[in-house]
């Protein structure tokens, strides 16, 4: 039976009711149109298998696919169409024999009006409350004309109307020019595209054209086809999460750091830490890492340039378990490949770890991997910006790095989200004395006081180690500093035993 309590019809595809504000409005025609392999006929199916779960009559009339290829379709995803009527339209004129078809009786009027008299046949038998058309292409082509398609697609809109039943039509666009006759008598309109990167598999997504009398989830939002159907992942708005927390100060396991940064970073707030590969970036974040599982919290990170298991091997030299953190369900950690990864799809994860695991802190190391799997730069700083803003209103303290493009001198940074972070902690090599050493120092910090000193700093065993202010040198951010102080005894760091 149908469920009178609600006048919408879940359609049964993970992420997309959400993007519908709720589903599809009952006893209303829609269209979900889109290129061929886009993944129409398997949304579609989802609609139907959703509406059969839920005691509904279900119809699925195909015109451009078997009954043998629709359910060998819904097999390769684990379902069976129990409770779904499959009905193969054929064509009429593949009913006839060849004098037949070389008949000029049989004109294009006859075949159309034969076509849509088994449609309106089927109908009456089944009497469903959700119908799938497949797909209008077919009866694009029997109409032969713009203004009969449209007629045609007019009577079926009425008939369907008059029935009370929730109509899907599919159009894959392979007409020769764009036919919009259909959006215009449609009550809600869905597109799918699919993307072909330079490298890498391709990349689907879809948005809402028009939806009459709801407000939908505008803009594009990614999709995958995967073993047991569509799933969407719906555009993170960040002003959509807001929650109250305590904007408390969190601090790492180095005193020295807190010291430096003014006591901590804020809760809820981001920090950005740039620097050269092998600086210690990562090694340095995750200082914040085990003080917020020392705390009893939970945190997630997200890699994308290492290899995990390197990782936790240089974690563990300096005394750093990070398996016993996963193992005690702590630390939730991720390899990601960006090649193979939506932007979409990378912000549902971050939301699971938050909403779902309870993460407090989280960790994208780095944006440069990330920034692969974005278009252009400018949807990076897009998505960083919204991803930024929901994880501090979820109280949830978030730590980035980016790798700058060479080792000293002038440093670039492939994406400036600088201005995008409450914190910046950059790192920087200069040689002095004949060695190469590493610097430390807090560009910006939008809460609350910082040290404006450069440091130097070592990483080891005995965990993070800085040193007194730098003030013997003049140029330490440049690289190659000049030594202003007087000769003896400098504010570098002595060797320490590990």
């Amino acid at each position: 039976m149908v469920d009178k309590s609600t006048n919408l019809a879940l359609t049964g595809v993970a992420g997309l009711d959400d993007i519908l504000a709720g589903g599809l409005t009952r006893g209303r025609v829609f269209l979900l149109e889109g290129s061929p392999g886009t993944g129409k006929t398997t949304i579609s199916m989802q609609f139907l298998i959703e509406g059969a779960a839920k005691g509904e009559r279900s119809l699925h009339i195909t015109l451009s696919e078997t009954e043998d290829e629709m359910r060998e379709s819904a097999r390769s995803h684990g379902w069976d169409l129990e409770g779904v009527e499959v009905y193969e339209l054929v064509p009429p004129e593949s009913l006839l024999d060849e004098q037949q078809q070389q008949s000029l009786l049989y004109s294009s009027d006859l075949e159309l009006g034969e076509t849509t008299r088994r449609i309106f046949d089927v109908f009456a038998r089944v009497k469903p409350h959700r119908v799938v058309l497949d797909s209008l292409s077919e009866i694009r082509l029997l109409a032969q004309s713009s203004l009969r398609y449209r007629r045609q697609i007019l009577a079926l809109k009425h008939f369907f109307s008059t029935q009370n039943t929730t109509v899907l039509m599919l159009d894959d666009l392979t007409a020769d020019v764009a036919d919009k006759t259909v959006h215009s008598v449609a009550h809600g309109v869905i597109r799918l595209e699919e993307l072909a990167p330079d490298y890498g598999p391709e990349r689907r997504r879809l948005r809402i054209i028009k939806y009459r009398g709801r407000r939908f989830r505008g803009g594009f939002h990614d999709f995958l086809i995967q073993s047991g159907g569509v799933r969407v992942f719906p555009r993170l708005i960040s002003a959509e999460h807001k929650s109250s927390f305590s904007r408390d100060i969190i601090k790492s396991e180095s005193a020295e750091l807190d010291a430096l940064l003014g006591g901590g970073v804020e809760r809820g707030s981001s920090v950005l830490v740039l620097g050269p590969a092998g600086t210690g970036k990562s090694l340095l974040i995750l200082t914040f890492v085990t003080a917020a599982i020392a705390r009893g919290e939970r945190a997630a990170m997200f890699v994308f340039d290492e290899e995990i298991t390197l990782l936790f091997d240089r974690a563990m030299m300096l005394g750093i378990d990070m398996q016993a953190m996963v193992d005690g369900g702590n630390l939730i950690i991720e390899q990601v490949d960006a090649a193979e990864l939506s932007p979409g799809e990378f912000s549902q994860r971050v939301r699971a770890c938050v909403e779902t695991h309870g993460a407090r802190t989280v960790v994208v190391d780095s944006l440069n991997g990330y920034q692969a799997a974005m278009p252009e730069e400018n949807s990076l700083i897009l998505h960083m910006h919204e991803m930024l803003q929901y994880l501090n209103r979820k109280g949830a303290t978030t730590f980035l790095t980016v790798a700058q493009h060479g080792l000293v001198g002038d440093m670039r940074s492939p994406v400036d989200v600088t201005y995008l972070a409450d914190t910046v902690i950059l790192l920087r090599y200069f040689e002095a004395l004949g060695r190469v050493r590493r610097a430390i120092s807090i560009i910006k910090k939008r809460i609350g006081a910082h040290e404006d000193t450069i440091r130097e700093y070592r990483i080891g065993s005995y965990g993070l180690r800085l040193g007194d202010p730098l003030t013997d040198f003049q140029g330490v951010l440049r690289g190659v500093p000049t030594f202003v102080g007087h000769k003896g005894k400098s504010a570098l760091l002595e060797d320490q035993p590990e």
